[in-house]
């Protein structure tokens, strides 16, 4: 790859929605959370492709230095994918539709169910580090929610359909330690027709 390409792979995705128009979740925090964090990660990523592309054609470097930017390549792609799913699930009135409803209802017993789970395994994260996946299994068939220690745990064979992060960054800055006060605010803007459509297409994936 040349060095336009890596530095193009550098630009972080746009918010699809105004950051200042969110319901209890504050511009500065959303701003600061995609330039820094997410952002930070996009620029990462770049230069570790880069540094990976350079060392390969370094014919003496030994394996386990090798691996250590492998490493970080999968740590800095799990925090760009994770944040793109979690800012583009953002951005609505948090009420979910029918369909959507029904298929989470069917997979978990009931939609109050699927919600009280997924709340619980963000309130255990509360005050470290991971993420919180609704996902669909495409080898299993089920749709569950996921506990996730860091960028770098993802479940196999799994399409994210809804991803929370509980990171701290994601909303110390807004509510201190009150990580539950967050989990409203998250729920509150989820924009669900951006997961209904993840979910048709997992769905469609998944019976191929």
């Amino acid at each position: 790859m040349s060095l336009n390409t890596f530095e193009s792979q550098a630009a972080p995705r746009p918010l699809l929605f105004d950051p200042a128009k969110l319901n209890g979740l504050s511009e500065r925090l959303i701003r600061s959370h995609w330039e820094n964090n997410y952002g930070g990660s996009v620029k990462a990523l770049a230069v570790v492709k880069k540094r990976l592309a350079e060392a390969l054609a370094d014919k003496d470097l030994p394996p386990y230095i090798y691996n250590d930017l492998k490493r970080e390549h999968l740590l800095r792609t799990g925090s760009v994918v994770f944040h793109e799913y979690y800012f583009d699930n953002l951005g609505g009135d948090g009420k979910a539709g029918a369909t959507e409803r029904k298929v989470i209802a069917d997979a978990f017993g009931s939609f109050d169910l699927w919600e009280t789970e997924f709340r619980r395994i963000g309130a255990g994260l509360g005050g470290g580090s991971g993420w919180v996946v609704l996902g669909l299994n495409t080898h299993t068939g089920q749709l569950e929610n996921y506990w996730l220690a860091d960028h770098a745990h993802g479940p196999a064979a799994t399409q994210p359909i809804l991803v929370m992060d509980m990171y701290e960054h994601s909303y110390q800055m807004d509510f201190g330690a009150a990580a539950a006060k967050y989990i409203d605010a998250f729920f509150a803007n989820l924009q669900w027709d951006v997961v209904a459509k993840r979910l048709e297409a997992a769905t469609r994936q998944e019976t191929k």
